[in-house]
């Protein structure tokens, strides 16, 4: 049965899709029977994801080669905002999103009270999410969250609703599953409201990635994010702690030639490589951060 809120809001939902063919059909089917236009970004897949999507009825846009989810989302986007919507939906093309939840994902948008809307499998107590993936997503959550400025009780999640004000602000520089990530340091940044709502999960299929090589490429992620967004907190508070290592190294150093007539030589050096590095990170962090306020500012100005 057709659900008439979507579909007469004109929603519109994008599944970024790698190598998905045993479910994107599934997918595809299930999610048109609530949402009448379903994008399907094919970044790059080896399979016949593609045909099968489109086969389904989606709108079928490909990568030649893979490109990551940021890239995919960013097409997805771009395609998206063809067809004027209210608002745009992500989920994943692997079956662990139900489409039946999409009305719930997108009630806050549609009801004017958020920009972005994050499934969350931790808002509610669930026994499906396995415990390594709970440990690894309570970790990315609270880093994330401490050095975004947006508090979630699920960083990782994919299944999310976008309102037409985010799809304008929201240009993705990640190309990996660190995205979801970098769209709390964009939330802050442009000042756009975010909201919870609690959603199922299933895992149907094994992980098609390594655990721990996955964790480690998110981390990595997170950590190029802040380096892009948080320069000061990057580079200019370990800077300020190195010089201060440094100067009290060096305090030392020279009281000791005052009380013995005798220099350390080897931590003089060190001294000096401390002290030299703590001013190089804390002038590039201070460098950084200006040019991101005066990129903003000049993007602001030029604002359409």
């Amino acid at each position: 049965m057709l659900s008439p809120t979507l579909m007469q809001r004109n929603a519109v939902v994008v599944i970024p899709a790698y190598n998905e063919e045993r479910f994107i059909g599934s997918v595809v089917l299930k999610t048109r029977q609530i949402v009448s236009t379903v994008i399907v970004v094919d970044d790059g897949s080896r399979d016949a994801t593609a045909e099968i999507a489109e086969a389904a009825g989606a709108v079928v846009v490909r990568h030649e080669v893979n490109k990551g989810k940021g890239v995919a989302l960013n097409t997805g986007f771009l395609k998206a905002k063809e067809y004027t919507p209210e608002v745009v939906i992500t989920l994943d093309g692997d079956w662990q999103h139900m489409p039946e939840e999409m009305a719930l994902v997108a009630a806050p948008i549609l009801e004017g009270g958020a920009d972005i809307v994050v499934g969350s499998r931790y808002l509610e107590k669930s026994s499906d999410v396995p415990v390594q993936r709970v440990i690894g997503h309570w970790g990315f959550t609270s880093l994330t969250n401490i050095v975004s400025g947006v508090s979630l009780t699920d960083s990782q999640s994919g299944y999310r609703a976008f309102s037409p004000a985010a799809l304008e602000a929201l240009t993705f520089s990640s190309n990996s599953f660190s995205v979801e990530s970098e769209m709390q340091f964009l939330a802050k940044d442009h000042k756009l409201k975010v909201v919870e709502v609690p959603i199922t999960i299933r895992y149907v299929d094994k992980p098609k990635r390594n655990v721990l090589s996955h964790g480690l490429v998110v981390l990595n992620g997170i950590l190029r994010l802040v380096a892009q967004h948080r320069p000061l907190l990057f580079f200019a508070v370990p800077g300020v702690f190195t010089l201060l290592a440094g100067l009290l190294l060096g305090v030392w150093v020279v009281y000791n030639y005052w009380l013995h007539e005798n220099l350390a030589v080897g931590t003089a050096l060190i001294v000096v490589i401390l002290m030299l590095t703590g001013v190089f990170l804390l002038f590039t962090g201070i460098v950084l951060h200006s040019l991101r306020v005066v990129v903003a500012e000049i993007k602001e100005l030029y604002k359409p």
